[in-house]
């Protein structure tokens, strides 16, 4: 039973969109890896930029200087 955590910032990605990368994700291990659909389970867990860290500093501080 596979098992895959993605982990994304929480800026505005719709449900929709989620669920095109759960149902992408299930359908690529199941295309090169062989695993049933049925028990492949996909979590989107969503990170406050605040609590991403990047190079030493938070992706909030590096979108506020731009980087």
């Amino acid at each position: 039973m596979p098992f895959v955590n993605i982990k994304i910032t929480n800026e505005g990605v719709t449900s929709e969109k989620k669920a095109e990368v759960i149902a992408g994700v299930t359908r690529l291990l199941q295309q090169v890896l062989g695993k049933n659909p049925a028990t492949t389970v996909v979590i989107i867990e969503e990170v406050p930029t605040d609590n991403w860290g990047i190079g030493g500093e938070s992706v909030t501080a590096r979108r506020k200087r731009g980087a």
